[in-house]
C-alpha cells in the first residue's frame, strides 16, 4: 500500500509489519515487467531529462525511487516506517540513493534542495494540504517541479483529493500545472480501475 491507501485502512496500522507484503500489490512492487514498464515510461515523462535530485516522499519500499535511479537521477527517499526504509535501502543498494525515516509533510532534509519532489498517494491523507504543498515547493530549487500522483477511491464512501481541488491548491504557488489522467491505463495498476487516478506535474 501507498501512504494514501494506508489511511483508508486506518492510521494505526502497523506498517512495519505490513512492509513484508507491501510489494505484493502490482503497482507497489512493480514486479510484472509490463506494470514496471508502464510506470517507468510515465516517470520518464514527468522527471527532467537531465540527471536531477529527486525527493521521493512516502517512498514505501522504494519502487519509484528505483525507477528514478535507473533513469540516472539521484534519489532521497523518506518514509515513516523504518521497515519500509530498510527494504528501500536494500532494493537500491549500490545506487545513488539515500533513505530517511521521517514525516513526508516535514521531511528531515535540512537545508538540502531538490529539482523534483515526487509524491504518490500521500497528500490527501494530510490535514492541511495547502500548507504542505507550500512547504514542498520550498524544498525545490528555482525551476523545480512537484510530481504528485493522487486520486479518489471508494464506492460507498469515497476518500482522496479530486484533481480540480489539487490544481486549485497549486494555483498560488505554481507557474504551470499539467494534469495527466491515469485511470484508463490498466498497466499502471495491474488491473482495470473505475475510480479517479491522476498525476499532476507543477512547475514552481
Amino acid at each position: 500500500m501507498t501512504n494514501g491507501e494506508r489511511a483508508v485502512t486506518g492510521a494505526r496500522t502497523d506498517w512495519d509489519t505490513a512492509a513484508a507484503s507491501f510489494d505484493d500489490e502490482p503497482d507497489h512492487g512493480l514486479r510484472d515487467p509490463e506494470v514496471r514498464g508502464a510506470w517507468a515510461s510515465r516517470l520518464r515523462s514527468w522527471l527532467p531529462e537531465r540527471a536531477s535530485d529527486v525527493l521521493d516522499l512516502g517512498c514505501g519500499t522504494g519502487s519509484l525511487s528505483l525507477l528514478a535511479a535507473e533513469q540516472g537521477h539521484r534519489v532521497t527517499g523518506v518514509d515513516l516506517s523504518p521497515a519500509m526504509v530498510d527494504l528501500a535501502r536494500a532494493k537500491l543498494a549500490g545506487r545513488d540513493a539515500v533513505f530517511l525515516v521521517g514525516d513526508a509533510a516535514a521531511p528531515p532534509v535540512g537545508e538540502e534542495r531538490f529539482d523534483v519532489v515526487l509524491v504518490r498517494h500521500v497528500l490527501w491523507t494530510l490535514p492541511d494540504p495547502a500548507r504542505v504543498l507550500r512547504h514542498w515547493a520550498g524544498l525545490l530549487r528555482p525551476g523545480g517541479r512537484l510530481v504528485l500522483v493522487e486520486g479518489v477511491w471508494g464506492t460507498v464512501s469515497t476518500v482522496g483529493i479530486p484533481a480540480d481541488r489539487l490544481t486549485g491548491l497549486l494555483a498560488p504557488i505554481a507557474g504551470h500545472v499539467r494534469v495527466e489522467r491515469l485511470s484508463d491505463d490498466e498497466l499502471l495498476w495491474g488491473k482495470s480501475v473505475d475510480d479517479e487516478r491522476y498525476a499532476v506535474v507543477a512547475r514552481i
